[in-house]
């Protein structure tokens, strides 16, 4: 999730929108000396809880084949949580129009830390598992393809804007992938395809569609709307694949008629919207202690699959101690923390290199941004003025 003006984080910063005031409202608050705009921490929460959940979801994984409970809230966050970050993601992409510092952005900020992360990850795995790994870095390792798929949504954005009806074409984009199995493995093209309605959803939103998300009604019905899916999901454990939830496999490779395939891919599509509903409804609005750790959702995000592939690598999983009810509590409070440690200012400095890369030499100047720059610097007043 990111923004089109800061492209460094799956989940940016989120600038409020608000109209332009009246002679009863209050004078806006001053900007800092920079200039920035004000966050509203309503996204900066959610970026952060939505990668607790990606971080939680990951070590769950494990603990699904001997506990139907866990497997059933597995069934949960999975219908809901990468839904949720996409959504956000093209919320805070309807500024993108293409302009060169935009494009500079979306290499440096998506197109870069895919490449390096990626590399590194055929490096680990060599060491960890196989030493013959080939470099693909066309077929994206473990989570990386949300980078490419990101990529892809973001410098497609222009045309949804420009569209009278985005959200039903994407939706048939994606209901058309989920029956055609010939589409391949390369850069995850069944993924982005399945997935890219959430963005373009998240496109069209405006500020009053999450409002309605705080409203006290919304959080009061989530609860018992949030315990029928639990409910559900339990019942349905022995009955369905996870794969489902996944959306990188096309209906016939999961055997059953494209008809089928279709009707299930809308079916946990509305459910998806839904759940997401009932997780914004929950997200504080006001600035919490973990707020500023939204802004590291990448790193969190990239630095944590080499801790979750060393525990399945290494077979952590088969201890003894896993098989506990209170081991599996262990290890999603051991997930939560990995994941805000992951999102840490210290973290941010000592990979920026790679995450934030400033790479002035691979571009041209831009003569425009130049130019506001130098007005900028003669409005600025002398120092001690």
């Amino acid at each position: 999730m990111l923004h089109a003006r800061y492209e460094r984080a799956p989940l940016p910063p989120a600038r409020p929108e608000t109209p332009p005031p009246t002679s009863a409202d209050p004078p806006p608050k001053a900007r800092g000396a920079s200039g920035a705009k004000q966050r509203d921490p309503f996204f900066d929460n959610a970026k952060y809880l939505t990668i607790l959940l990606v971080g939680v979801g990951h070590a769950w994984d494990p603990l699904r084949a001997d506990s139907r409970a866990a497997e059933a809230l597995y069934y949960v966050v999975y219908t809901f949580h990468m839904p949720a970050f996409i959504l956000i993601s093209g919320y805070l992409s309807r500024s993108f129009t293409g302009k060169p510092g935009q494009l500079k952005r979306l290499v440096t900020g998506i197109a870069v830390p895919y490449l390096i992360f990626e590399i590194l990850y055929t490096l680990f795995m060599r060491w960890a598992d196989d030493p013959e790994r080939d470099f693909s870095l066309q077929k994206p390792g473990f989570a990386l393809w949300f980078l490419i798929a990101l990529f892809v949504w973001r410098l497609t954005t222009p045309f949804w804007r420009t569209m009278r009806w985005p959200v039903p074409v994407a939706l048939a984009i994606g209901v058309a992938a989920s029956v055609t199995p010939d589409i391949g493995e390369d850069l995850n093209l069944m993924r982005l395809l399945q997935f890219l309605p959430f963005f373009v959803l998240g496109l069209q939103l405006r500020p009053e569609h999450f409002q309605l998300a705080k409203r006290r009604e919304l959080r009061l019905v989530a609860v018992p709307v949030m315990a029928l899916t639990l409910v559900f999901a339990y019942w349905a454990v022995p009955r369905m694949s996870k794969e489902w939830f996944l959306h990188d496999k096309a209906a016939a490779e999961m055997d059953v008629p494209s008809w089928a395939g279709a009707a299930m891919y809308l079916a946990l599509f509305g459910c998806a919207l839904v759940l997401t509903a009932c997780f914004l409804s929950w997200v504080p609005r006001r600035h919490m202690w973990f707020t500023v750790l939204g802004g590291g959702t990448l790193y969190a995000y990239l630095l944590h699959i080499y801790p979750i592939k060393l525990s399945r690598e290494f077979e952590w999983y088969d201890m003894d101690w896993v098989d506990h009810p209170l081991s599996r509590v262990a290890i999603t409070l051991l997930a939560v923390v990995m994941m805000t440690v992951l999102c840490t200012t210290p973290v941010q400095r000592v990979f920026r290199f790679a995450m934030e890369p400033k790479m002035t030499w691979f571009f041209r100047e831009d003569p425009v941004a130049k130019a506001k720059e130098r007005e900028k610097e003669r409005e600025q007043p002398p120092a001690g003025g």
